[in-house]
């Protein structure tokens, strides 16, 4: 199994006292899958897990993984500890747990690759390594992912290293079998495309979902030139969603759009302010027309 396409790693929508809005997040699962989304993500960085409660975090899983279950979609749930994987195994359906490279203790290349094998050992579902080096401090050589996609259970990797870098060159120049490689900073995702990547987990397919899943078919079936002109385009409207800490600018423009309840995000994060709300969406209106006329 190498996955591809486009993962959307699903906000938790709150209501008008705080609570987390199952009914909307339902709504937002079947939208993006309905948009041609090849799978879902739950429990990832931008449904604000750690503040969540236990309670909540299951329901969310619930929520999601009916949704892929109903539209035969995989799903991927945040977990990255011994507990968290151990959960899964009572949870069907599960394609594989998106776990983390340790943050913080920055352990090397060889404490991060034991790490996952023994991880791998005890999960009872595939594993997709996340790196993203300036949230965990911890970078990783083409060589290090190499040794983690010889691992058994390790199917894949969230790649969101803030750009295009000498490692992702040299990874992406000799990919390993059946390994996907999913572009994780939406910013960057079409060179990543361009360059071999399989697909990607973008919180910015909340919104133009179905242009996300066109720039990954575009890329990897050989357009080029329309894959470019889609790749500045939502390259536009993703910077503009990530101008303030993520998910807030997504969840204002999802409230602004009618599909959620409120804006709202719980501490340690505060709202989007109403600048950086208003020019996303000025994205979102502009760069979508435009799309839509290179069309023509």
């Amino acid at each position: 199994m190498t996955l591809t396409g486009v993962y959307v790693p699903l906000i938790t929508p709150f209501d008008a006292t705080g609570a987390a809005d199952f009914a909307a997040l339902e709504a937002l699962a079947n939208e993006t899958l309905a948009a041609g989304a090849s799978g879902l993500v739950a429990l990832g960085t931008t449904a604000e897990p750690t503040s969540l409660n236990a309670a909540e975090q299951r329901g969310v899983v619930d929520v999601i993984a009916r949704a892929c279950r109903e539209r035969s979609a995989h799903l991927l749930v945040g977990a990255s500890t011994v507990e968290a994987v151990n959960v899964l195994c009572c949870r069907p359906g599960v394609t594989a747990a998106l776990s983390v490279v340790p943050p913080f203790l920055r352990p090397g290349e060889a404490g991060v690759v034991a790490h996952f094998a023994a991880l791998a050992t005890v999960s009872p579902v595939p594993l997709v390594v996340y790196h993203v080096p300036y949230r965990t401090g911890q970078n990783l050589s083409a060589d290090a992912i190499r040794r983690l996609a010889d691992l058994d259970g390790v199917v894949g990797i969230k790649y969101a290293v803030g750009g295009i870098d000498t490692a992702t060159l040299e990874l992406l120049a000799d990919l390993p079998a059946e390994f996907a490689v999913l572009g994780g900073d939406d910013a960057f995702i079409s060179p990543l495309l361009a360059l071999g990547a399989h697909g990607g987990v973008l919180a910015s397919a909340h919104v133009a979902t179905a242009r996300f899943v066109e720039l990954v078919d575009a890329w990897r079936g050989g357009t080029a030139a329309r894959a470019r002109t889609l790749g500045h385009h939502l390259a536009a409207i993703s910077s503009a969603m990530f101008a303030e800490p993520n998910p807030t600018v997504i969840k204002a423009v999802l409230h602004a759009q009618g599909r959620i309840p409120t804006a709202a995000v719980r501490l340690p994060l505060l709202a989007a302010g109403p600048d950086a709300a208003e020019s996303a969406l000025q994205q979102v209106d502009t760069q979508g027309h435009a799309i839509v006329g290179a069309r023509r």
